[in-house]
C-alpha cells in the first residue's frame, strides 16, 4: 500500500516537473512571427525607425560578408553599431550576430572614451619667462647640495611658484660633468677575464664542529679555479691554497678578497711572487665581491643546505663534486646560461627526446643531462 502511494507520488511530482520545463522553455523561446504579422506590425513603426532598422541590418550583413572565418567587427562597425542601437527603440530585436550584451559593452566603452577627451586638460601653462628661467639656474649652479625640492622651496619663499620637474629640467642643463674616474663596476667588466675572487664558507657538522671550505673563481667566466678545505684556516695554508691554484705561473692579474685576518703576509708574498696584485673590498661592502658572493650563496642554497657534514673529508668530497658540477654542467645565469667549461663537442642537436641520459650529482640532489652515445 505505502510502495503504490510512493510511486504515484513520484509520478505526480515528474509530471509536474515536466510542464514546469516545457512552460520555462516556452516563455524563453522567441515568439515565431510570420511574414504577414510582421508586415501588419511594421506599419505602425515610423518610417525614420524602419530605416534605422534596415541600416543596422545592413550593417550586419557587411561584416558577415567578409572572407574570414569567424568575422570581428572592426572599430568603425562597433562605433556605427552602437549609435543606430542608441536610436533603434528595439534594437535586441534587430540583432542577428552580436548578443545585446555586446553591444552595451561597446556603448560603455565609447562613453569612457568621449568623457575621458573631454575632461582631459586642453589648457596649458604659459612658459617660464627667460628670467625665471635664469633665476633657477643661478640657484641650483650656486648650491650644488640641493635638489630640485629644496630649489622649489626657496623659489616658493620668494612667492614663485614652479613645479618640481621644470626645475629638474632646466637644473640639467648647469650640472656638473660627471666624474672621469672609472667606477667599480666599470672596472670589473672591463677586466673581468684577469680578475680572480676568493672567499671563505663556514660550515657546522652534524657535531657542531666548525669547517672552512675556501674557494677561488674567476670573474669572466664563473669557473671555480680551486676549493679545499680545512678546520684551521691560517695564513700558512691560504698561502699554500694559491700556490697550489697558480702552477706554472698561471695566474690572474687581480685578486679580489675581504678584509679577513687569515690574510696575512705569506700570502701576499705568494701573490707577489706571482704577479697577483690582491684588491682588498671596503669594509662592510660585499657588492664589492659580489661575484664570489654570489658563489657562495650558490654552495649554500643547492648544496651545502641540504647535506649532514660528518667530517673534513665528507665536507671535501662534497665541495668537489659540486664544484665539478658547477664547471661542467650547470649554466650559469651571468654568462648568457653558458657553462664555465663546457664541452670541447661544443652542443649536439637533440633528435629525440628518448636519448637524453641523466647522471645524479650528490646522490640527486642534482642531475646532469646528455645525449646517449
Amino acid at each position: 500500500m505505502f510502495a503504490k502511494l510512493f510511486i504515484r507520488i513520484k509520478r505526480t511530482i515528474r509530471t509536474g516537473w515536466q510542464q514546469l520545463q516545457q512552460k520555462v522553455l516556452r516563455w524563453t523561446t522567441p515568439i515565431k512571427v510570420s511574414v504577414t504579422t510582421g508586415v501588419l506590425g511594421d506599419i505602425t513603426r515610423s518610417k525614420s525607425e524602419l530605416i534605422l532598422e534596415n541600416v543596422l541590418l545592413r550593417q550586419q550583413l557587411i561584416v558577415v560578408s567578409r572572407q574570414v572565418k569567424r568575422p570581428a567587427p572592426t572599430s568603425k562597425d562597433r562605433l556605427v553599431l552602437v549609435l543606430i542601437a542608441s536610436k533603434l527603440r528595439h534594437w535586441q530585436q534587430a540583432l542577428l550576430i552580436l548578443q545585446p550584451d555586446t553591444v552595451l559593452r561597446w556603448h560603455r566603452d565609447l562613453f569612457k572614451w568621449v568623457w575621458k577627451r573631454k575632461s582631459k586638460a586642453t589648457g596649458h601653462r604659459p612658459p617660464l619667462s627667460a628670467t625665471m628661467i635664469a633665476l633657477i639656474k643661478r640657484l641650483v649652479s650656486e648650491n650644488r647640495l640641493w635638489g630640485a625640492e629644496r630649489v622649489r622651496g626657496e623659489l616658493l619663499k620668494l612667492g614663485i611658484i614652479v613645479s618640481k620637474r621644470t626645475i629638474q629640467k632646466y637644473a640639467r642643463q648647469v650640472s656638473r660633468p660627471r666624474s672621469g674616474k672609472q667606477t667599480w663596476t666599470t672596472f670589473i667588466h672591463n677586466h673581468a677575464d684577469v680578475i680572480w675572487a676568493c672567499d671563505f664558507v663556514q660550515v657546522t657538522d652534524v657535531f657542531f664542529r666548525d669547517l672552512f671550505a675556501f674557494f677561488i673563481i674567476e670573474v669572466g667566466s664563473r669557473q671555480v679555479i680551486h676549493a679545499a678545505v680545512t678546520r684551521h684556516p691560517s695564513d700558512a695554508w691560504l698561502a699554500q691554497q694559491l700556490r697550489e691554484a697558480t702552477p706554472f705561473g698561471a695566474a690572474p692579474k687581480y685578486l679580489i678578497r675581504d678584509n679577513d685576518s687569515k690574510y696575512g703576509t705569506r700570502f701576499a708574498a705568494i701573490a707577489h711572487k706571482t704577479g697577483i696584485q690582491l684588491l682588498k673590498t671596503p669594509f662592510r661592502a660585499p657588492r664589492a665581491n659580489a661575484f664570489c658572493e654570489r658563489f657562495i650563496g650558490s654552495v649554500r642554497r643547492e648544496c651545502l643546505d641540504h647535506l649532514f657534514i660528518l667530517s673534513e673529508a665528507h665536507l671535501c668530497r662534497m665541495v668537489r663534486a659540486y664544484v665539478d658540477y658547477f664547471n661542467h654542467a650547470r649554466p650559469h645565469q651571468g654568462i648568457d646560461q653558458r657553462l664555465p667549461m663546457p664541452s670541447v663537442h661544443g652542443s649536439v642537436l637533440l633528435s629525440s627526446p628518448e636519448k637524453v641520459v641523466s647522471t645524479a650529482i650528490l646522490g640527486g640532489l642534482h642531475h646532469d643531462y646528455q645525449i646517449a652515445a
